[in-house]
């Protein structure tokens, strides 16, 4: 038999003893991811311990560096990111919403990191040191979502394999009680952050006229000179008779 210990007249089996001291870091990393990563944990949840014990290292080593210097906004960010990878516009910040809130400091259930909930091995290979830096990790969650697309040529497939692993996205959206949920919601988000498509303007048609074809005015060769009225022939003025001149009879005779 196991040996028991008396406390107050009652035994107490070893395990007894043995079970706070094994459930007190569970708690403590727990209530750390909680408190630190703004989010919902069970004290006493045993999944992905080592990936959120390497998150809160992560957050450790991080936090000092922005104590004194707050983050830059994240939308310029994540505008210049869906530029560089050729991303559908607002499909990246719709997905940031979603998984973080657009949240810096935030650490998931599952121990995922950053804007864009990256986890710890995701993050080791999209060469990400620290993803609760907002360029670098936002940028890796570029690159990783921009390689989903060009392997599944689908949006609603590569936001699929954003969230679940592209080994699990076989030609649809998994349905594993998380996955169909996330997906519908990026699509939800992207359909506020996409641009409006251009609205086309219709001209109104020329209506046909019943009128024929207006002349235009005959301009006349230069403008018309007023010409200066004809001079008129200077009258003929009698001939004047010289004094005593004698005066010359008509032809005429009587």
């Amino acid at each position: 038999m196991g040996r028991k210990r008396a406390v107050g007249g009652i035994d107490i089996p070893w395990w007894a003893w043995l079970t706070p001291c094994v459930l007190a870091p569970v708690v403590l990393l727990n209530v750390g991811v909680a408190w630190l990563g703004g989010t919902r944990v069970s004290p006493l949840s045993f999944s992905f311990l080592q990936t959120k014990a390497r998150a809160l290292g992560a957050y450790a080593a991080h936090r000092p560096a922005c104590v004194l210097d707050a983050h830059p906004p994240l939308t310029p960010l994540i505008t210049e990111t869906e530029r560089r990878h050729d991303l559908p516009p607002g499909l990246l910040r719709a997905l940031i919403q979603v998984e973080s809130e657009t949240r810096v400091h935030r650490i998931s259930p599952a121990g995922a990191m950053g804007p864009g909930q990256l986890m710890p091995d995701t993050a080791t290979q999209m060469r990400v040191e620290d993803p609760f830096d907002p360029a670098p990790s936002i940028d890796g969650s570029g690159r990783y979502l921009a390689e989903q697309l060009r392997r599944f040529r689908d949006v609603r497939l590569a936001v699929a394999a954003y969230n679940a692993g592209p080994g699990s996205v076989n030609g649809h959206v998994p349905r594993n009680g998380e996955t169909e949920f996330y997906v519908a919601r990026v699509m939800a988000a992207w359909a506020h952050t996409r641009p409006p498509p251009p609205v086309a303007v219709k001209r109104p048609a020329a209506e046909p006229s019943t009128k024929g074809p207006e002349r235009a005015p005959v301009v006349k060769a230069a403008a018309r000179k007023a010409r200066p009225p004809a001079a008129k022939p200077p009258a003929k003025k009698p001939a004047s008779r010289l004094p005593g001149a004698p005066t010359l009879a008509s032809a005429r005779k009587p």
